[in-house]
């Protein structure tokens, strides 16, 4: 990440009242000294907007700022997150999952396919990894990536992945058939047998369910795989289809169904069971979790 001191962008005036007001929501305290439209300052950052439209961003924690509030939000781009010196734009598929951790909703698992000119277009829209993006975003961009690019996603609502998981008796087994679906189509449609995956267990496990699907590809893994921006994008596309499906499904039961495997899950749950009874658990939550024990006893 650019460790330089100062971040300096130009932007459109036409941002600086949703700037303005975003920063506020975050907690930043507000001035205007003279020259600036606004200076905004929290520990460990300040921002500071001046009349110009030239914007400066100094302090420790300004590259969390910059890459998960500024550059999606207003900035629309990623220079700063994907310097292009560093990006991989040789042609690959990269692949991620969503809902892996979350009691309520699917299973997602999204493949991606991109070349150098399809990564410029990523570094355009202003991909980059969906965990700290908010859902509004994060369903915008894979709206435009769907528009454009060879992709797959592999979406599992918990009655068909109960079903899955009393086969496999393993998570990470599931996962593997699920990444191997997704991979499987966008090589059909690609040719493309390079394949990124974010690491989530032994290699083997994808490779084995590779292998029952009679595919041979050059798979690599590897921790924090959403620095790469092809996995990014796949992680954008399983995350809205997570967020879409944990929608559908509290419209569906007209219940709202938080994410995660909280004590605010724990509560939601036992307000789902009174109202449609324990058996249609099974329609909405991944069972496994012992989160359910919690939510039935």
């Amino acid at each position: 990440m650019n460790q330089a001191a100062n971040f300096i962008a130009k932007i459109d005036l036409s941002f600086a009242s949703k700037l303005k007001t975003d920063l506020a929501e975050q907690g930043f305290e507000l001035s205007q000294p003279a020259y600036t439209v606004f200076q905004a300052k929290k520990k460990g950052i300040s921002c500071t907007l001046y009349e110009s439209g030239k914007l400066m961003v100094q302090g420790k924690e300004k590259d969390e700022f910059i890459t998960y509030y500024l550059e999606p939000e207003i900035l629309g781009k990623l220079s700063y997150s994907y310097p292009e010196t560093e990006v991989n734009t040789s042609p690959h598929i990269g692949v991620d999952e969503a809902g892996k951790g979350d009691v309520f909703g699917p299973l997602c698992i999204a493949a991606l396919y991109a070349d150098s000119e399809l990564i410029s277009e990523l570094i355009k829209i202003g991909i980059r990894d969906s965990k700290r993006l908010t859902d509004s975003t994060i369903v915008k961009m894979a709206a435009k990536i769907k528009k454009s690019f060879s992709y797959s996603v592999v979406q599992i609502f918990p009655k068909r992945y109960n079903e899955l998981y009393q086969g496999f008796q393993n998570l990470n087994t599931l996962l593997g058939w699920g990444h191997a679906t997704a991979i499987e189509e966008v090589v059909a449609k690609t040719q493309c047998t390079d394949i990124l995956i974010d690491q989530f267990a032994n290699e083997s496990v994808v490779i084995s369910a590779l292998k029952r699907k009679s595919l041979t590809v050059n798979l690599s893994q590897r921790h924090r795989g959403e620095e790469d921006i092809v996995v990014a994008g796949a992680s954008i596309l399983a995350r809205a289809a997570f967020v879409q499906g944990l929608d559908k499904l509290s419209e569906d039961y007209k219940i709202s169904l938080p994410k995660g495997a909280s004590a605010q899950v724990i509560q939601a749950g036992r307000k789902f069971v009174s109202a449609h009874g324990k058996e249609a658990l099974n329609s909405v939550a991944k069972l496994h979790f012992k989160t359910i024990d919690q939510i039935l006893n």
